[in-house]
């Protein structure tokens, strides 16, 4: 007996030498029941009355907590409760020989205890055992019931961020013992959730329960082990205001560079303040994320924007170009002027101040000035008459040239900015249209 006790612990002894007559009759009953059943045990051996034999092992697992999924590490912390049943072939007892006394609760560490663990744990910290009671009944089933926090591994897809669901596997199985001498079972097809507690941020969907038998390269024999996947869907309402909203509201800003007017200068400030503000949310967005070749849904939605905003505000830059080409420009090539200045003008409503919209305005022609006729053959005898002020003359003439020719210029400069305006118009269409349909289309996910 005394060679056994050191391995019973500090309860056993507590048991054996506490006087009897400071119990009761229950307790006195009791207290010949634990000598009686650890007179001759030990926790160090299967206890099973056959060697052969397969020791069955039932195991339940109840969801309470979802502490933390880190998508960067890809770590999964849950607080779970775990249930394990066997049979003892050596604690068992008749209870009339007992005053039908027909369970017991004493600590874990007094009895044999199967090595199940967690198979994908993602801790670095060693596994800590659980102080709890096991409840002995008197045909040998053991029942013992233990919280723990688990940090599992589990494979983030983020393809579909932040409308995302994802899967995450718990692999329980003996360490060291085989099929042939543990077996282990889910009690039940899935694991429970009566007391779970809602997480803010997943939406639990399930947590299945499947065992499968696997045989592995360092041993021969088959190691059963149980799976349970955890379902589990993201709330993606903060996302959605807090990442997604203010892109689409910035994305709907953009195109409006086109509808700025050329002189106020703040065109392309304007397309450059919003790729700024969306690398900014690309960023924030990145050290959320983990280093993946699949990229989230959002990711891509900021990506197809800042592109846009890039090409929007290099047009508007070819766009000032043409708004301030100098009186020195070439004209407007004819297909341009019939095309763009005439039909689209007319369809994008661009028209010159006063005028009705879908009217373009008539081109001006500029006065000619000609000098006026010679008088006929005959002389002219007056000595103040016309035809004596050639130097006059030819004054006027060059003036009215001058002023063909800046008239003309003008007008060019005029069809120039014309057509600028007519290009912004144009542009604002399509990349608002193209900021609509791409914001649309993201944010349908969320319905």
């Amino acid at each position: 007996m005394g060679t056994r006790s050191h391995h019973l612990g500090p309860g056993f002894l507590l048991l054996l030498f506490l006087p009897a007559e400071c119990l009761g009759a229950e307790g006195r009953l009791a207290h010949k029941l634990f000598r009686d059943l650890f007179a001759n045990y030990t926790s160090a051996l299967r206890p099973v009355a056959d060697t052969d034999q397969t020791l069955n092992v039932t195991l339940e697992v109840t969801l309470s907590q979802i502490i933390d999924m880190d998508e960067r590490n890809q770590v999964l912390t849950l607080y779970l409760w775990i249930r394990q049943e066997w049979t003892d072939a050596y604690l068992h007892w008749d209870p009339k020989a007992y005053g039908d006394l027909d369970a017991i609760r004493i600590p874990s560490s007094l009895v044999w205890r199967p090595d199940i663990v967690l198979y994908n744990k993602a801790d670095t910290q060693p596994p800590a055992s659980a102080s709890t009671n096991v409840v002995v009944r008197h045909d040998g089933a053991v029942r013992w019931d233990a919280p723990a926090i688990t940090r599992s591994s589990c494979r983030v897809d983020v393809s579909a961020f932040p409308f995302d669901a994802q899967r995450c596997g718990l692999t329980f199985g003996s360490w060291t013992h085989g099929g042939h001498q543990l077996d282990v079972r889910p009690r039940g097809t899935s694991a429970s959730l009566a007391d779970f507690v809602e997480n803010v941020e997943w939406r639990v969907l399930g947590m299945p329960a499947r065992r499968r038998v696997l045989t592995y390269g360092c041993c021969s024999e088959p190691y059963p082990d149980v799976t349970f996947t955890l379902l589990l869907r993201r709330r993606a309402a903060a996302y959605v205001c807090n990442l997604l909203l203010p892109c689409v509201f910035i994305s709907l800003l953009a195109p409006l560079a086109f509808h700025l007017p050329a002189d106020s200068g703040e065109k392309v400030s304007l397309g450059v303040t919003v790729l700024l503000a969306l690398t900014v949310f690309q960023l924030i967005l990145a050290e959320s994320m983990p280093p993946a070749e699949s990229v989230p849904l959002i990711g891509k939605y900021y990506m197809a924007t800042m592109t846009m905003v890039t090409f929007s505000t290099a047009l508007t830059i070819l766009i000032m170009n043409l708004h301030y080409c100098g009186p020195n420009a070439h004209p407007v090539p004819a297909w341009a002027r019939v095309l763009l200045l005439g039909h689209l003008a007319k369809g994008l409503c661009v028209r010159e101040r006063g005028e009705p919209c879908g009217q373009s305005k008539p081109l001006e022609s500029a006065p000619s000035l000609q000098p006026p006729a010679g008088p006929p053959a005959d002389p002219c005898h007056e000595p103040r008459c016309l035809c004596h002020q050639e130097a006059l003359l030819h004054h006027v003439a060059s003036i009215a040239g001058t002023f063909r020719s800046h008239r003309a210029a003008q007008r060019r400069h005029e069809d120039w900015k014309r057509l600028a305006r007519v290009m912004d118009r144009f542009f604002l269409g399509i990349f608002f249209c193209m900021a609509l349909v791409m914001s649309l289309l993201v944010l349908v996910q969320a319905l």
